[in-house]
């Protein structure tokens, strides 16, 4: 029986010293299914080339930028076949049209728009490129988070009337400036 060919994914974002980025790429890849071939990891192409190498991608294919990478794996036999974003916030919407308009599927990190418009144009792009468009919410996978979907599902807390949730994060417990980061 012939092995399952691999999903070959490009990734924008994630290069030295971002938070997601690993943390999404270590994910796509655990279950063996999905392969890193390809990306445009940092603004900066010589931080994008360094990413590629410690990532071990063919360093051809360490772009400089999500338009450069867009466009030389939409030419390759071997192209990717679906590009994550896990680029700063503002970034997710012309990111994810430019990948649409070139016939390739989007994983998003949320969220995937700023603004209810940019989230109609967006809906209007995968409408129009009849493509697959996914959203992640990385911690839906975490089995805490499934126990207690379940429990209430089961209905062993009652009526839910209200959650709050908290999501405690030690490095922004400083000033975003001071701390070294640029999205929070």
């Amino acid at each position: 029986m012939a092995e399952e060919r691999k999903l070959r994914m490009g990734m924008v974002g994630g290069g030295p010293g971002a938070f997601i980025g690993p943390v999404h790429r270590i994910a796509a890849e655990i279950d063996g299914k999905i392969e890193l071939v390809a990306g445009a990891f940092s603004q900066s192409a010589e931080r994008s080339r360094e990413a590629g190498r410690v990532f071990r991608i063919d360093p051809a294919r360490a772009y400089s930028s999500y338009e450069q990478m867009i466009a030389a794996e939409r030419k390759r036999s071997d192209g990717i076949d679906f590009v994550a974003i896990v680029t700063p916030n503002h970034l997710h919407l012309p990111i994810a049209l430019a990948a649409l308009e070139a016939d390739i599927p989007v994983m998003s990190d949320k969220p995937a728009t700023a603004t209810y418009e940019e989230a109609l144009k967006l809906e209007a792009a995968v409408k129009k490129a009849g493509l697959p468009y996914g959203l992640t919410h990385t911690y839906a996978g975490y089995q805490m988070v499934r126990e207690a979907r379940a429990t209430c599902a089961a209905g062993k807390l009652g009526k839910i009337r209200k959650v709050a949730v908290e999501y405690f994060q030690g490095w922004l417990s400083r000033p975003i400036e001071s701390a070294g980061h640029k999205q929070a």
